[in-house]
């Protein structure tokens, strides 16, 4: 499938000089979505992964129904005060600032082979501090998955060493 042709771009947003790519034509089609979510299993597959990690908030669109056709788990990863339980937290630096995630302590075990699917690979920064988090509670990341990769922002260069797949790429 095209997925760009199920992708709507909407220029000059959130801000001029910005070309977004909007994933919710993507998964208001039902054929999309299934489509995209069967490409991301089909790669995942014979990966051996124990569970799936989604950052918020669109990583757990694409990250739970992955994660039910795997038979495995899914984990959300949040921001900081949006989990119930105790958390295990990462800091990152952002552009202009830091920012941080977490997960509940105890949901991956050591050695649990994860995969991170998340809509979109920019820079790199959000899911290279979503990896570090697993590992940091002794998972091993055995592959990211996205649905976009904005291929002029170069997060490759940042995730480097790891397993990457994406189903549609833009130049930005």
């Amino acid at each position: 499938m095209d997925f760009k042709e199920k992708i709507r771009v909407i220029e000059d947003f959130p801000k001029e000089g910005i070309s977004f790519k909007d994933i919710t034509t993507l998964i208001a089609d039902g054929e999309g979505l299934k489509a995209s979510v069967d490409e991301m299993v089909a790669y995942l597959k014979d990966k051996e992964i124990d569970v799936v990690v989604g950052p918020e908030a669109r990583g757990f669109i694409f990250g739970v129904p992955v994660a039910y056709a795997l038979g495995v788990g899914f984990i959300p990863v949040r921001k900081p005060g949006k989990l119930p339980g105790d958390t295990v937290r990462v800091s990152y630096d952002l552009e202009y600032g830091s920012d941080a995630l977490e997960l509940h302590e105890g949901a991956i075990k050591p050695g649990q082979r994860v995969a991170i699917v998340d809509d979109l690979l920019a820079t790199g920064g959000t899911i290279a501090a979503v990896a570090k988090l697993v590992e940091q509670v002794g998972g091993e990341v055995a592959s990211l998955a996205f649905t976009i990769e904005l291929t002029e922002l170069n997060g490759r260069e940042k995730l480097k060493g790891y397993d990457i797949m994406s189903l549609v790429k833009y130049d930005v």
